[in-house]
């Protein structure tokens, strides 16, 4: 990858005299706090963010549901990225070397598939539950029950942990590249290039829920607008407190607007320069530079520390349900009762 580096002035390597060592590009010391603070800060936020949503759900009986259950399961794959993929991705980010060994360079990049992908399935899955709810909310609890909740978990996580498995603990892609991955490999590097075949597998399985969530929330939108609107044509019809209503339905509408907006707009800028860059690469005999790869694999990661934030913190019971959690009332005996919903919140 750097074969053409000029030897004229001294070379930092990985590990010193060791033979095949990957360079060592370290920055000065400045940066490394800066970096070490970015990247540590997405890795907390991810690790402590998701935590609170898991512990959320899971105690508060009122938050038992088909929805929350699927963003516990999305909130859990989150922190799996926080806890074994971050941590271990900042220490080489910054150092620009692998320090913890060939075999969980392996399982490392595993997880990171994995719960990436799981991630993926989840938000899609949640689009699709979502609306069932606003199209047909009087036979939603039918339609869309903790069974089905349920299963969609399960084949999320099957989909995304067997995809991961059979091609990086493998070693099936690296089939067909074995000359380019030989020339590419160091000692102190951790690398899983891609096969053509498997890139375009990859790049599947990310298009088609792409392509289904777009069309899913635009769907949405539409009918919450038009939804919005009849409220708003048959409240002006009464004449009696109109102008307040429409207020309250074009803020409910903007809102939405706003929350699926800013949904979709996290996911794709954190997954589509990555993706993109990833199928250029395995035509192009990996040639991105590694502070590039770094920072849009780092776009991807820290969509997992913004899940939190945009499908659990945007709405006002889960908000009330952190602040019990941090303030410790949790810990009271009755707390898993507690009514979490009240008149100014939102509703799905």
């Amino acid at each position: 990858m750097i074969n053409n580096f000029s030897q004229t002035e001294a070379v930092e390597l990985c590990y010193e005299n060791v033979n095949g060592s990957c360079i060592k590009t370290p920055y000065s010391l400045g940066p490394r706090a800066i970096l070490y603070a970015v990247l540590g800060f997405g890795a907390a936020l991810a690790v402590f963010g998701n935590l609170l949503v898991i512990i959320a759900i899971l105690h508060f009986k009122q938050l038992h549901t088909p929805t929350n259950f699927l963003i516990a399961s999305l909130a859990c794959a989150d922190f799996l990225v926080g806890v074994t993929v971050m941590p271990f991705s900042t220490v080489r980010s910054v150092e620009s070397c692998w320090y913890f060994g060939e075999s969980y360079c392996k399982f490392h990049t595993c997880f990171d598939t994995s719960f990436c992908f799981a991630s993926l399935f989840h938000l899609c899955c949640i689009s699709i539950d979502r609306y069932i709810a606003v199209t047909d909310p009087l036979t939603y609890p039918t339609k869309f029950t903790v069974s089905v909740s349920g299963i969609c978990i399960v084949l999320s996580w099957f989909f995304s942990v067997t995809y991961s498995f059979s091609i990086f603990y493998t070693g099936a892609n690296e089939e067909g590249i074995e000359e380019l991955v030989v020339a590419l490999t160091c000692v102190g590097g951790c690398q899983a290039p891609l096969n053509q075949n498997w890139v375009l597998l990859c790049f599947l399985l990310f298009f088609v829920p792409t392509v289904a969530m777009v069309f899913i929330y635009s769907k949405i939108f539409l009918v919450a607008k038009h939804q919005a609107r009849k409220i708003e044509s048959t409240a002006s019809e009464g004449q009696s407190s109109s102008e307040s209503y429409k207020e309250r339905v074009a803020k409910r509408e903007r809102k939405a607007a706003k929350t699926l907006g800013i949904a979709m707009a996290a996911f794709l800028v954190s997954w589509l320069p990555y993706i993109t860059d990833a199928m250029i690469d395995a035509h192009m005999n990996f040639i991105t530079p590694p502070y590039v790869y770094e920072i849009l694999v780092w776009c991807v990661y820290y969509n997992s520390a913004m899940n939190p934030l945009i499908y659990a913190f945007f709405y006002p019971w889960f908000r009330k349900a952190i602040k019990l959690i941090l303030s410790g009332k949790v810990l009271r005996s009755d707390s898993s009762t507690i009514n979490l919903f009240t008149e100014e919140a939102d509703i799905d």
